[in-house]
């Protein structure tokens, strides 16, 4: 028979290659992929007794799978929460945890600082059901405040937030937000639970999208919604039963595989980003540099009690707003132009016409997003190789760089 885990506190490194292990009769040693979509009964009465709670038993794969169950105890045993559910994508993942604690006449107060589709559940879906809603400056304790002197019923924040890495004092905002009834749900995937643990500064709920990080390589959609077991139970699980933001088995699988080398992934892709944030903070060109634990960054300190590294992305400013920007994304030879993150590879998005295109100007330069601003997921490639990369496409600005924009002006006829 195979070994069961030992009952006692184990690492991360030792959870994400190990956590979770949910084997089959075979007992083989990778997690079996169980691709079902429904499961068999030796009788009516068990099915009956099934499906009246009376004994566990899988029933149908968009309500539980061992392949899911297992990914799900993976990530429950490396955030340190009671349970986990996993959905078909990090925004499932919000949607769910969200719609499943609200109802009409409830009160939600935000960061002003998230992600373009959760900015749009939050001030364009929630008030369509009913739902009161709240901005604030995720940074200033005074405007959450002000926030709580109502009740409310859920908080939303990203800390550090997409793109512009603001952080949120977690504990003073758990605090507040818990005197005035909310519960506190974050949006961790920039940190990861491997530099960052929610949960134990406060916060009720915490969403990922496995997307990034988690699988690390670009191969999958995943999301996943973590908590207390009674609000997992009984809250969670009947919305997502019911309304079926379910992940496939094998993305499930997928994402195990990936979770089995985060710990290995993640401290490099945050070494090398914060050698390229220092780089581009020495730049004529660059006109501020974000990374939540360069000297520069405005809550560094809070960056630092909070978070175990800096993180895998950095945020830069290129002078001369889109055109600028534009042309050194287009001049890159080695870095990948993309809007996801959290990846082997190396790629920069421009937020204003890409992932916060539809905030609006008014709402992005609230949020800092200038024309000029290139967000940069940093991989694993070799740091110096990403720096010359970097270095030759901001050349390009001084008519120095040869990248992909000068090798498509090479070839077209003069006039």
């Amino acid at each position: 028979m195979p070994r069961t885990l030992p009952d006692i506190p184990l690492r991360p490194a030792t959870l994400l290659v190990r956590g979770g292990q949910n084997r089959s009769s075979f007992d083989e040693m990778s997690e079996a992929l169980h691709l079902t979509s429904g499961f068999m009964y030796e009788s009516a009465g068990q099915a009956e007794d099934t499906f009246l709670g009376q004994i566990q038993h899988f029933q149908y794969s968009r309500f539980g799978n061992p392949t899911i169950e297992a990914l799900q105890n993976k990530l429950a045993a490396l955030e340190g929460a009671e349970a986990c559910r996993v959905t078909a994508s990090g925004m499932a993942a919000v949607h769910s945890a969200m719609l499943a604690h609200l109802k009409a006449g409830d009160r939600v107060v935000a960061s002003r600082a998230l992600f373009g589709s959760c900015h749009w559940i939050v001030s364009t879906l929630l008030p369509r059901y009913g739902i009161e809603t709240v901005f604030v400056d995720g940074t200033d304790l005074d405007q959450w405040r002000d926030a709580f002197r109502k009740p409310a019923a859920l908080v939303l924040l990203e800390t550090p937030s997409n793109p512009m890495l603001e952080l949120v004092d977690l504990p003073a905002v758990a605090e507040l937000a818990h005197a005035a009834g909310a519960i506190v749900v974050v949006d961790n995937v920039f940190a990861t639970p491997l530099l960052q643990k929610p949960l134990s500064m406060g916060a009720d709920v915490v969403v990922y999208s496995a997307t990034k990080h988690f699988d690390g390589q670009g191969r999958v959609l995943g999301g996943a919604v973590l908590g207390s077991a009674k609000w997992v139970d009984e809250v969670l699980q009947p919305f997502i039963r019911n309304t079926g933001p379910s992940i496939s088995p094998f993305n499930a699988w997928v994402i195990l595989k990936g979770l089995e080398t985060l710990h290995l992934r993640l401290p490099a892709m945050c070494a090398n980003a914060a050698k390229l944030a220092d780089f581009l903070s020495t730049r004529p060109e660059v006109s501020r540099t974000l990374y939540p634990f360069l000297d520069s960054h405005p809550q560094q300190a809070l960056a630092k009690k909070q978070m175990s590294a800096g993180g895998s992305l950095v945020t830069f400013d290129v002078e001369g707003g889109k055109e600028a920007a534009f042309r050194v994304l287009d001049a890159l030879r080695l870095i990948d132009i993309s809007n996801n993150l959290g990846d082997a590879r190396s790629m920069v998005t421009h937020p204003a016409t890409t992932t916060h295109m539809k905030v609006g100007p008014e709402e992005r330069a609230r949020l800092g997003i200038t024309d000029g601003t290139v967000r940069f997921s940093v991989g694993l490639e070799d740091a110096q190789d990403l720096i010359d990369d970097l270095a030759q496409a901001l050349d390009g600005l001084r008519g120095t760089g040869g990248g992909r924009l000068n090798v498509a002006r090479a070839a077209a006829p003069e006039r």
